[in-house]
């Protein structure tokens, strides 16, 4: 846990919730500025490399305001669907009303779906505000029909000194001197301060990878992007006659 913020799971929800309620209006401003506008192909082209078609029904996990569901719906096209949850829900309020997707409020611990129900599920950039990993694929297993595939998108912390110097900067220095120029909300500044101390204290992909195994997911697998970006796919296995 990081202390400055919260000393438990329970806090920590709360925090998240509060935070990203009160950052909805700027998040995608930001991620925008942040990504130089790159953010929408890379994540169309991640979610086809984990093997995305048209057609698909997609549950998209931490929705956030649709990034990642934007692109689901332009791959999966008008034979697909995409339903998204997230425990803001002015966030999710925002990818509702963009994308006129179903939504529901809830956290990726326990989702309102019912068993091999979905084709496929993503998760961006989520992944290090998760209290249990095991509890999460378990549920995401759950929720795939068997052949089902799981996208998680992540970014890993640098592995160099340097590199963990430059991001850091980059994020928590850039994006306060934008906010104050943009006038973006009090609270967006920390909000991106905050990311960097998640990325910073995220899981190491090792450890992602053998949760996945350990939930009874096969074929996982990670795709590393200018050796920042992780994608993490696998497959619910098919059930046997």
């Amino acid at each position: 846990m990081m202390q400055e913020y919260y000393a438990d799971a329970a806090q920590r929800r709360a925090f998240l919730t509060e935070i990203f309620d009160a950052t909805a209006d700027d998040y995608d401003r930001v991620e925008r500025w942040l990504s130089f506008g790159s953010g929408r192909w890379y994540r169309r082209k991640a979610l086809q490399r984990a093997g995305l078609k048209p057609g698909a029904q997609v549950l998209d996990v931490a929705v956030g305001t649709g990034l990642v569901a934007r692109e689901a719906l332009a791959i999966v096209g008008p034979s697909g669907s995409v339903v998204g949850i997230d425990p803001s829900r002015e966030m999710l309020k925002r990818a509702v009303d963009a994308l006129g997707i179903a939504g529901h409020v809830a956290h990726a611990e326990a989702m309102p779906l019912a068993p091999a129900s979905v084709d496929f599920i993503s998760m961006g950039y989520a992944l290090r505000h998760m209290d249990d990993l095991r509890v999460v694929f378990a549920e995401q297993l759950r929720v795939l029909r068997p052949g089902g595939r799981v996208c998680v998108l992540e970014i890993t912390r640098p592995t160099s000194a340097v590199g963990r110097a430059v991001l850091r900067g980059y994020l928590k220095f850039l994006s306060r001197t934008v906010g104050r120029i943009a006038g973006l909300r009090p609270r967006t500044g920390e909000l991106w301060e905050y990311y960097w101390e998640t990325i910073d204290q995220c899981v190491p992909p090792e450890k992602v990878m053998a949760a996945m195994t350990d939930a009874g997911f096969a074929n996982v697998a990670r795709h590393r992007e200018l050796g920042l970006f992780s994608e993490f796919t696998a497959t619910k296995p098919a059930t046997t006659a």
